[in-house]
């Protein structure tokens, strides 16, 4: 359905309105009026009349008003144009969040592939790669390890066209950028190739161009069993590899072994006939049949001492079964699985999967079958409490959409605090079953209009709708479209309501999405905008606009109302 626009600068019309309503015949709008706004419609309830004057004395430029504590139009639309009234909550722009919980209790920001640009075959292995991951707030880098010439490792996609670099420079770059956007520890999930003694270069390296950053020894810390806090770790790099298990191996009165294999994990993708891969973006299913031929017998080298004794409470292991870990995991080693397999144990037993992330660090990466460097959707891994969720971070689309709202949150530090849901051990989580077990939260959602769309390459206005996604558990999870404005990328006009029921919303992700309806049942990519439920501001609120690539497209942006109960 195509409905026409109001005419130009339609948000100030609306806002003028608004402003209107309060002020009836008065020329301006008193501390006491503005304040009566700021509880009646803002929901800022905490809002008092010292914040009111604030907000005059930041907003309001005519004098005379000023001194009046009055508010004219032109600063009442300064202030409902200003990042106080932006949808997302200005409070979670630093860190907010108690960090001082075990890193178990934390989502944290993933890199799969880091020194990737492109695909996994041909693309090209680059240090700007580590340098833009490190700036977007991505604390776990990937680092594929390979003997080298001249006895100097490089880092490069396996049996690949893929270009390589230097390890000692990839070891360089992360000194130089790791803590440029976050103080908390860098995890370096290294996927070891190398002989031991390219190990050894490899330890030599991680020593001295890291220096002190770099996590040498276990911290001093209360023996509660579990691993440190990200306050405790902070301006430290940890290495994540296997580890020799000398010392429990010999009580054992078994040899001690620590293989590196050449593969990320033995993993079952290798053992299934063929993977189905999603597209999450056109939903489409794409069949990947496996290798004909023999299977191919993984070599596996002993881990290099020098090397092991830098992995500190970052040892990876194999994952057999949530019992055995239960039994056997210590909580300084944890496990990385692909996608399909990890999928398999949410569906089989996510309530034990996420009482197994309560105990151990778990990561999970893209198949081997996404050779485009193309992303799985980490919601359905983040709702089981997964922290470790790795992404091709240079493949732009919704998986790196939602990636990039869940970690703008606490200050964009690169860890967010998991809801307690998934932390608590007094009761069980499923979430594939709690549409029961917890009373929804409703939000309305009133999506009233836009501006300064981007208009198409050929300078052509755009017929805009926006989509609502709610992304959380699956029975959360819903999208809802506006109506078409016809042939206007000004100031399209919707006004439309939307409403969302919500059992678990501190898990949820909202994304407003503009399409460009290019035909009946096609449309395409205008911008975006995601943050967490947890940070939406209630009343009137813009909404800025990303691009593909995560640029903002300011000054487009939608005006909305958000209203929860």
């Amino acid at each position: 359905m195509m409905k026409k626009s109001k005419p130009p600068n339609s948000r100030r019309v609306e806002i003028q309105q608004l402003y209107q309503s309060y002020t009836s015949d008065q020329t301006t709008m008193p501390v006491c009026t503005l304040l009566r706004f700021l509880h009646k419609e803002q929901m800022e309830l905490t809002a008092n009349e010292e914040m009111a004057e604030s907000l005059i004395d930041r907003y309001e430029i005519e004098e005379t008003a000023r001194k009046s504590r009055s508010m004219t139009f032109e600063g009442f639309f300064r202030y409902m144009e200003s990042k106080d009234c932006c949808v997302f909550n200005q409070a979670h722009t630093s860190v907010y969040q108690d960090m001082n919980q075990p890193l178990t209790s934390y989502f944290i920001s993933s890199s799969h592939n880091t020194y990737l640009t492109g695909d996994q075959l041909v693309g090209k292995s680059r240090l700007d790669a580590y340098v833009c991951a490190l700036r977007k707030g991505c604390r776990c880098l990937e680092i594929d390890c390979w003997d080298g010439p001249d006895m100097e490792p490089v880092v490069y996609h396996g049996y690949t066209l893929t270009t390589k670099i230097l390890f000692k420079d990839v070891i360089t770059t992360v000194e130089q950028h790791a803590f440029e956007v976050s103080a908390y520890p860098v995890i370096l999930s290294l996927e070891n190739h190398c002989s031991q003694e390219q190990q050894e270069v490899m330890a030599r390296h991680l020593i001295t161009l890291l220096g002190d950053k770099l996590l040498r020894a276990p911290l001093d810390h209360p023996a509660t069993g579990g691993l440190p806090s990200p306050n405790d770790l902070k301006y430290k790099v940890l290495i994540k590899n296997k580890k020799l298990k000398a010392e429990r191996e010999e009580a054992a009165g078994t040899e001690a072994e620590g293989y590196v294999d050449e593969g990320e994990d033995d993993d079952e993708e290798e053992e299934d006939e063929d993977e189905e891969v999603e597209d999450h973006q056109t939903k489409t299913k794409f069949w990947y049949p496996r290798k004909a031929g023999p299977k191919k017998t993984k070599k596996k080298v002993v881990v290099a001492k020098a090397l092991s004794d830098l992995v500190i409470y970052t040892g990876s292991v194999k994952f057999i079964s949530f019992s055995q870990a239960k039994d056997n995991q210590s909580p300084s080693e944890n496990t990385s699985m692909a996608e399909k397999k990890a999928r398999k144990l949410v569906k089989a037993s996510a309530a034990d999967f996420v009482q197994h992330n309560q105990n151990f660090l778990s990561r999970i990466y893209p198949a081997g079958s996404r050779t485009s460097s193309s992303n799985y959707n980490p919601q359905e891994f983040w709702n089981v409490g997964s922290q470790l969720v790795a992404l091709n971070f240079q493949s732009l689309g919704l998986p790196m959409d939602l990636n990039d709202g869940r970690f703008q949150d606490n200050g964009g530090c690169g860890y967010v605090l998991k809801p307690a849901v998934l932390t608590s051990s007094r009761r069980s989580f499923d979430p594939g079953s709690s549409r029961r077990s917890h009373k929804p939260t409703h939000l309305l959602l009133k999506v009233i209009s836009g501006s300064n769309l981007p208009v198409r390459r050929s300078g052509k206005a755009v017929d805009p709708f926006v989509r609502v996604e709610i992304h959380g558990i699956a029975s959360d999870s819903r999208r809802k479209n506006t109506h078409t404005v016809k042939n206007n990328s000004l100031s399209p006009h919707w006004d439309t309501d939307m409403n969302f029921s919500i059992r678990i919303p501190e898990l949820c992700l909202v994304r407003f999405c503009v399409r460009d309806q290019t035909g009946l049942l096609s449309s395409e990519f205008v911008g975006q905008y995601t943050l967490p439920f947890t940070s939406l501001k209630k009343g009137y609120r813009w909404v800025p606009l990303l691009s593909r690539d995560g640029c903002n497209l300011d000054p487009a942006s939608l005006f909305v109302f958000v209203w929860l109960s």
